[in-house]
């Protein structure tokens, strides 16, 4: 959810104006996904490298955050949408895991949608505390090296339960994957578009449905019949 910041800069406000002006982004986002049969929807609120921004900041965000899922519950519930956390969840501040354990425990049973928070997320440090698991358990003779697979990998993963994306939308000019699903996204399609983050409605949602709908996936296989080259 790229360009908090920037639009925070070019209205004249503190960058976390940005952030809080994003919250309707969210809203519309999640709301629209839910009502057009979207069943999974990760946002990408916090990463482990956004820890190194100047503690002011940081701190500002999480207050923000626990507020922000304080007010959301509601909602969630209203909407039967079931939250998660992902990521390295016990680096957060104890208010901010309090809020997201009771959202997620007053949301469970939500059963349209299920919205994943990527918090103190990085693709590699999910890979890496992933093998680390799997090491452990090489180490203590409950596995054998040989029998890890992908299969094994994916399963230590932070939530094995989630599928991979089909989609992976980045707002405000930004082309590249800034260490998101690194697993989970070798066959993802991915949307770039300049909308700053807090301008994003469902209409830009749409657009990017439409497009990822006019692409043919292949998953490395040679089609049959091949829509892509017959357009040709």
């Amino acid at each position: 959810m790229d360009g908090n910041g920037r639009w925070a800069r070019r209205t004249g406000l503190m960058r976390l104006r940005g952030h809080e002006a994003g919250v309707e982004a969210v809203r519309d986002t999640v709301e629209a996904s839910a009502e057009w049969g979207i069943e999974h929807l990760t946002l990408y609120a916090f990463s482990v490298e956004n820890w190194q921004r100047p503690k002011l900041e940081v701190e500002g965000l999480m207050r923000f955050l626990a507020n922000f899922l304080t007010k959301e519950k509601d909602g969630l519930i209203k909407n039967r949408i079931r939250l998660q956390g992902l990521g390295r969840l016990q680096d957060l501040p104890t208010k901010v895991a309090d809020a997201l354990a009771d959202v997620e425990e007053a949301t469970k049973d939500g059963d349209r949608m299920t919205l994943r928070l990527a918090l103190s997320y990085g693709g590699r440090q999910e890979i890496l505390d992933g093998l680390q698991k799997i090491l452990a358990e090489v180490e203590s003779g409950n596995t054998k090296a040989a029998d890890v697979d992908l299969k094994s990998i994916a399963a230590s993963l932070y939530d094995p339960s989630m599928p991979d994306p089909d989609l992976i939308i980045r707002s405000a000019g930004e082309i590249r994957l800034s260490n998101f699903l690194l697993w989970q996204a070798s066959y993802s399609e991915f949307h770039f578009t300049d909308v700053l983050w807090p301008d994003f409605r469902r209409e830009h949602l749409l657009l990017a449905l439409r497009d990822y709908h006019s692409r043919v996936r292949r998953f490395g296989k040679v089609l049959d019949r091949d829509p892509a080259v017959e357009n040709n």
